[in-house]
């Protein structure tokens, strides 16, 4: 074991209620000290909390929802915030955003997933629109976190984020 600090991924969406979210969740799950994951939204509404659906198909997948909220993307630019690694939007609209200028140039990507929330099915059809995009999540995010050492410096992190976009 090293003493290598964990790769800090921030996952970024509009509201940060539903997919930013599901990807934090997941990441600090499946992430074995390599990987520490956080999720802000652009423009989250006032008093904005996490989907509660979300965090119910987190617990259901036996990942902790301990300390998630929803909050603006500005907390992570502030000099006393922790610094990223790799800066992730999960949704097509934060991608098209001017982003705050982050410190220490993280490597960034874009990895694109529908909105579970903007279902207006049955409850039923509603987790289960959750269940398919963290699943989704979970898939590129297990292939992130077995990449290689060397496919993890902040370069080649910036290429891996990338083609994992395309799978």
């Amino acid at each position: 074991m090293t003493d290598t600090p964990p790769i800090r991924v921030l996952f970024l969406c509009t509201h940060n209620s539903a997919r930013s979210i599901l990807a934090e969740a997941t990441l600090n799950h499946i992430g074995q000290g390599r990987f520490q994951g956080f999720s802000a939204g652009s423009s989250p509404r006032e008093n904005q909390q996490p989907n509660p659906i979300g965090l119910q198909v987190l617990q259901q997948a036996g990942i902790s929802t301990e300390g998630l909220r929803s909050k603006n993307w500005d907390e992570f630019a502030l000099p006393d915030a922790p610094h990223m690694d790799l800066i992730i939007t999960v949704c097509d609209n934060a991608a098209g955003e001017v982003c705050p200028f982050w410190p220490g140039h993280p490597a960034t990507a874009h990895w694109s997933y529908p909105d579970p929330s903007a279902g207006t099915g049955s409850d039923a059809e509603k987790t289960e629109a959750f269940r398919q995009t963290l699943h989704a999540i979970r898939r590129r995010l297990d292939l992130l976190v077995n990449l290689p050492h060397d496919k993890l410096g902040k370069v080649v992190l910036q290429n891996s984020a990338l083609e994992l976009a395309q799978s």
